[in-house]
């Protein structure tokens, strides 16, 4: 899936640099007069051959107005370029979780782990010290250079320093060990877990 949505962001990012590169290079070569200062040829219907040329005239604006399917038409193709332009924004802002570590094994071929498994360890095994409230591990990067994010939400009582350096040593160990990784970089974002307010008599 991760390679789907790049290929698709590739695809878009270069027909859309493409699109602004020649409306650019259009809006130029009418704006600044470029075509008669070069002696170039332009098509009969090219929009933008002088300065004070417009790309729609009065009378192709007006053209289709009076058609009853016009408006909606315009709007609906407005609308659809609107929700992809927010569904690929919303893809370039979420980070991609690696599905599948690659497990190096005896035999040289390796083996391919669950990436949601080793995250539901990780945050189970940090759940389970004394003072850490919910955790979140997400796995980033590549296959072979896995990168892992945690989100600890400590109890008003915890200490920061001994819940970080335990699940440095212990539960992001244990899961480097078990993924048979040289190294495992985290990243630990911390949120203290507010109390409720005590009630005075």
């Amino acid at each position: 899936m991760n390679g789907v949505l790049r290929t698709v962001n590739r695809v878009l990012l270069a027909l859309v640099g493409v699109l602004l590169l020649g409306l650019g290079l259009a809006v130029l070569l009418g704006g600044l007069d470029l075509a008669r200062r070069w002696g170039l040829r332009l098509p009969s219907g090219w929009p933008w051959k002088t300065p004070d040329a417009v790309l729609l005239p009065d009378a192709q604006l007006s053209r289709w107005q009076s058609q009853g399917w016009w408006w909606p038409a315009v709007f609906a193709a407005l609308g659809v370029l609107v929700v992809l332009l927010l569904w690929w924004l919303l893809v370039q802002l979420r980070r991609s979780r690696l599905s599948t570590v690659l497990v190096e094994t005896d035999d040289g071929e390796g083996a391919l782990l669950r990436g949601r498994a080793l995250e539901n360890v990780l945050a189970a095994e940090a759940e389970s010290q004394s003072g850490v409230g919910r955790v979140r591990a997400a796995l980033t990067g590549r296959r072979t250079e896995p990168r892992v994010r945690v989100g600890m939400r400590l109890e008003p009582h915890a200490a920061p320093g001994p819940a970080v350096r335990r699940l440095t040593e212990e539960a992001l160990e244990h899961a480097r060990a078990s993924a048979s990784l040289d190294r495992l970089p985290a990243e630990v974002r911390l949120r203290a877990q507010r109390h409720r307010p005590e009630r005075v008599l």
